[in-house]
């Protein structure tokens, strides 16, 4: 029989909503259920993971998702970014400028490589060595500026960088990896085509800027050749950076951040000449991946002169999650152990090498590395916020070992973090699999034992063994005249139910003869808002008058 009851004010500085007992479910053996387990990733998901910095969820390391350090260097607050190609959309017919600024368009020869193979994010651009390039928007892949891009028509350049990551397959001569082809106004109606290629002879890259520099004059135009020095080596990636200085006119063709050729676009070849600028012809479309079979990724165009190249897979400053503060359902509960699965990823070229642990201090001999940290308290709101961009929590959170025993480490709502570090080369990162939180909740003291009552006139005098609990603070009397329902009144003592401390006897007066009384007795902790546990065996008297 189930017993719903209200009860206010019962204990000086509590209030105990809505409680719901069943009658005949109070066995002894049903208290102190014991340790419990709560389980975070897994097969059971990171929704509980609410704040991630540098961390993406992927899907192919283990058989369910991992937290990761994100791959994707994004620069949303780079204000020279004028084209970003990432690639990881998943299929061609979605790749997109991520600045807007020039339309993309795919044809044959395309296809989506994904993050197991791609250098940065979850994707990159593979190509098969398409050889229909009778014209440009025959390539794979053709971008179109639109109106205020870098390289709409009649723009006048000053500094820019164009970069991006190369997997070839073999690097045949005559690949023709990246090609700009726009048309030049000569004057009195002539006109020549203006290009930028970017192609493979030797294993190397060759670049070639055809009526691309101009001076003042129509006429006055340049053209030049740069070329790398090393070869090379298929199925590697690596990044390629061309950039140009409009102060002295230097350009610069950069493989994996060393310097491999430069000149200077300038009226006698060097420093210190007039500066050519580069002046953007009409109706121009940018090719890329006509005869190439490899990848491509990461394709980025800049209106400034990168100095500081990215070129590591993860970002060096590492990356952090953020658990939201999880209800473990009582105060004062204790959180015993924190335990954690995961471990280290490398991915070269479509390689994958993974290493898997499971508790202890999560430091790889590759220097990367997993630190974590716990935090409790009674309430949500009872901690201070970790601030943005905070590496290391501070606020009250508490160094952590997954799978070592914890001490002192209490309360209602619990937090995690996790900080992510990866290799010394930003090659390799660590990833997250599962963390399991055991936790022991403060359970409410069992009910007293062995309950007597023995009647009399107008009173009930009852006896109970006390209840085993070492947080036992004291006893709730509960009495009504129904089973179960205990709205009993008229007690010199008060209403249901009598709180009358840590005594294992009392005498209930006031009561009215010949009416059968039901009793129970449930304990209660010395938490400031205090657990009362259930009901002891239920019991019955008459009170009765005595005849002289």
């Amino acid at each position: 029989m189930q017993v719903t009851m209200y009860i206010k004010n019962l204990l000086p500085g509590f209030w105990i909503p809505v409680i719901l007992y069943t009658v005949g479910l109070l066995s002894p053996q049903l208290y102190g259920a014991g340790e419990k387990t709560l389980v975070i990733g897994g097969g059971a998901s990171w929704n509980m993971v609410e704040n991630r910095r540098g961390i993406t969820e992927i899907a192919s390391i283990r058989p369910y998702p991992v937290l990761i350090l994100s791959s994707a260097l994004r620069s949303d607050t780079d204000p020279s970014l004028d084209m970003d190609l990432s690639f990881d959309a998943g299929a061609p017919e979605l790749f997109t400028d991520r600045m807007g600024h020039y339309q993309v368009k795919t044809g044959e020869g395309l296809s989506s490589a994904d993050r197991r193979f791609a250098r940065i994010g979850m994707g990159a651009a593979l190509f098969s060595g398409n050889r229909l390039q009778k014209a440009p928007t025959e390539a794979p892949l053709v971008i179109s500026p639109r109106q205020g891009a870098l390289l709409a028509p009649g723009q006048v350049l000053r500094d820019f960088t164009i970069q991006f990551w190369l997997f070839p397959v073999n690097l045949e001569n005559g690949e023709q990896l990246l090609s700009w082809i726009a048309s030049k106004q000569q004057g009195q109606g002539a006109s020549s085509l203006q290009r930028i290629q970017c192609t493979a002879a030797k294993n190397r890259l060759h670049w070639t800027f055809l009526d691309f520099f101009y001076l003042n004059a129509p006429a006055d135009r340049i053209s030049i050749t740069l070329e790398g020095s090393k070869p090379l080596i298929p199925k590697t990636w690596s990044h390629h950076l061309i950039r140009f200085d409009a102060d002295t006119g230097l350009l610069e063709y950069l493989v994996d951040g060393y310097l491999e050729a430069l000149t200077y676009v300038t009226a006698g070849g060097k420093e210190g000449g007039q500066v050519y600028y580069p002046r953007i012809g009409q109706e121009g479309r940018l090719s890329l991946g006509e005869r190439f079979m490899g990848m491509l990724d990461e394709l980025k165009l800049y209106s400034r002169f990168i100095t500081d190249p990215v070129l590591h897979k993860y970002p060096i400053q590492g990356g952090r999650m953020e658990t939201r503060p999880i209800d473990l359902g009582e105060t004062n509960t204790t959180v015993l152990m924190v335990e954690v699965a995961g471990g280290r990823t490398a991915n070269f070229g479509g390689l994958v090498q993974n290493e898997y642990t499971e508790s202890g201090e999560f430091r790889f001999s590759d220097d990367s590395a997993l630190q974590f940290f716990i935090r409790t308290a009674e309430s949500p709101y009872d901690w201070t916020p970790s601030a943005p961009g905070e590496a290391s929590p501070g606020a009250g959170w508490k160094l952590l070992i997954p799978g070592t025993p914890l001490s002192g480490i209490r309360g209602r709502f619990v937090q995690l973090a996790a900080v992510f570090y990866p290799s010394g080369d930003g090659e390799t990162s660590p990833y997250l699999d599962t963390i399991r939180i055991h936790y022991q909740p403060n359970e409410p003291p069992p009910p007293p034992s062995r309950l007597t009552a023995i009647a009399g006139d107008g009173v009930v005098d009852l006896s109970w063994r006390p209840s085993n609990d070492a947080d036992l603070a004291g006893y709730l009397v509960y009495y009504g005249t129904s089973q179960g329902d205990y709205f009993g009144e008229g007690s010199r003592l008060g209403p249901s139910p009598i709180n009358v401390g840590n005594r294992t006897a009392v005498r209930i007066e006031g009561l009215k003869n010949g009416t059968l009384y039901y009793f129970a007795v449930a304990a209660y902790d010395h938490l400031e808002t205090a657990h009362i546990g259930g009901f002891s065996r239920e019991i019955a008297a008459r009170p009765l008058r005595i005849l002289e």
